[in-house]
């Protein structure tokens, strides 16, 4: 039976410490809650990897990916520089333990910081496993033993954590993006299974890195994305010489006597099996949410597909028990999406706020060695929306003005506005692939979500030189059949 009310342990209790958790946490306590945050991280299966409070994103997801696709472009940067006159050494090479150690190093001040900042916040951080005995009580497993906690309000938060195949030698020989940021030797010749864009940003900076990763594409690159888009990233991968082994499933994981891995898969539409030797295998094939040691069904909370459906408020099925981040069923799962969702359920529990999280028109950028980045629909999802003869893309390739001395490829450089056809021409979406793209799609997301019009676009004065301009010159669309190629930079 639940506790009476008031008399509980907390007004809250957040179980996870990443970005979600601890900033729902936080901005908890700034509104007069009582808090405290449960937090545990179990070992990886393979290599035993674990981290600090921050979760995915602080310890192994965006923080060091960003530092190793900076690491990646810095090598190609310095390559190119011989071309603007300056004297490189050709002998210049990444040290992958040094880059490893510097990567960690800045992780572990951040984690410095996130627990002193919640110790100044008076944050209760609860270094334990949490699971459910009802609805207003948690057991929390600790390294000095269990203890119950009890609270009024609980907020789920736990994210998902990278899925193994089910497959011989999967689990043994395999990694994944949990692992690959402290691996403490070379990746070498790497094979990375699964084409999200986990999978494309691991191969893009490893292979930048001057490794060799070959990506296994089981259906289709980038699901969810625009796939016009999704393939020229592909390409622009494939040029840089990364192979795609396409329709392609692994069978099987063999350690052989010398260290390598011998990899059995079978292409799904031929059905011809092939093998192959790697130094590594990287699974990036989805993420799975972390409910199950949180025993639910004792607090009768749904769920659904190993995630939590919420509303529009973010409460699951029982009164006193909210999620956000990761873990809610079929919500963008991104960092800043997150930290904002959270938020703004704790300024609505505590603050007497209304404000309500807005999931749509969310802007992400893929990390590929050449970025992608977009925000709104997809030319898929407005076409399903509003029907073919009512879209209207209007597109380009454009050519990097840095890119010319050293005379980088600019074949996949190209972007698109997806727009209504008609009346203000409202804009729908934007898709844009070539450098510093996250940058780029940062102000126009704020633009699209404020009703973006193409008349506006087009009549806004770009700043020139840069590749951001280039929205502002649209004019040719797919409908017309024009050559979407600029002819020149400057007129």
């Amino acid at each position: 039976m639940a506790p009476v009310q008031g008399t509980y342990d907390y007004d809250l209790i957040v179980i996870g410490g990443g970005s979600a958790g601890l900033a729902c946490a936080k901005e908890a306590v700034l509104n007069g809650a009582r808090v405290a945050c449960l937090d545990y991280v179990k070992p990886t299966p393979t290599l035993g990897t674990k981290w600090g409070v921050g979760g995915t994103c602080v310890n192994v997801g965006c923080i060091p990916k960003k530092l190793m696709h900076q690491a990646s472009l810095l090598g190609e940067a310095v390559h190119e520089a011989a071309a603007y006159g300056w004297n490189v050494d050709d002998k210049i090479k990444p040290d992958w333990n040094k880059l490893v150690q510097s990567v960690q190093n800045h992780i572990k001040s951040v984690n410095w910081v996130t627990r002193v900042d919640l110790r100044d916040k008076k944050v209760e951080y609860i270094n334990g496993l949490g699971s459910f005995v009802d609805s207003h009580t948690m057991l929390a497993k600790l390294k000095s033993g269990e203890r119950t906690i009890t609270a009024q309000t609980f907020v789920i938060a736990v994210g998902g954590r990278p899925r193994y195949p089910d497959i011989p030698g999967a689990v043994e020989h395999g990694i994944t993006s949990d692992d690959l940021f402290s691996l403490d030797r070379e990746p070498g010749k790497t094979l990375v299974v699964g084409a999200g864009y986990i999978g494309l940003e691991c191969a893009g900076f490893l292979k930048g890195l001057g490794y060799e990763p070959t990506v296994m594409v089981r259906s289709i690159v980038l699901r969810g994305f625009d796939q016009q888009m999704a393939e020229l990233v592909a390409s622009s991968m494939e040029e840089r010489g990364i192979p795609f082994l396409r329709k392609s499933v692994p069978l099987s994981v063999e350690k052989q006597d010398d260290g390598k891995l011998l990899v059995k898969y079978q292409n799904t539409e031929t059905g011809e099996e092939a093998e192959e030797l790697f130094d590594t295998v990287l699974w990036a094939i989805g993420r799975k949410g972390l409910v199950d040691d949180l025993n639910l069904p004792n607090a009768g909370v749904s769920v659904q597909k190993d995630k939590i459906p919420v509303d529009s408020q973010e409460a699951t099925n029982v009164a006193n028990i909210y999620a956000v981040g990761d873990i809610i069923y079929g919500k963008p799962e991104l960092t800043p999406v997150a930290v904002l969702a959270g938020r703004l359920l704790a300024r609505r529990l505590y603050g007497g706020a209304t404000q309500r999280m807005d999931y749509n028109d969310v802007a992400t950028t893929v990390f590929t060695p050449l970025e992608y980045a977009c925000v709104g629909l997809s030319e898929e999802d407005a076409v399903k929306q509003y029907g073919a003869d009512e879209v209207e893309v209007f597109h380009g390739y454009y050519k990097p003005t840095e890119f010319f001395i050293p005379q980088k490829s600019v074949r996949y450089c190209y972007l698109k506005a997806v727009a209504e056809r008609h009346g203000d021409q409202r804009v729908y979406g934007l898709h844009y692939l070539g450098p510093v793209a996250g940058e780029v799609i940062q102000g126009f997301a704020a633009a699209l979500k404020s009703g973006l019009t193409i008349n506006t676009l087009i009549n806004t004065v770009g700043i020139h030189p840069t590749t951001a301009e280039e929205f502002t010159r649209l004019s040719i669309t797919k409908r017309s059949g024009l050559d979407p190629t600029p002819a020149s930079c400057c007129s």
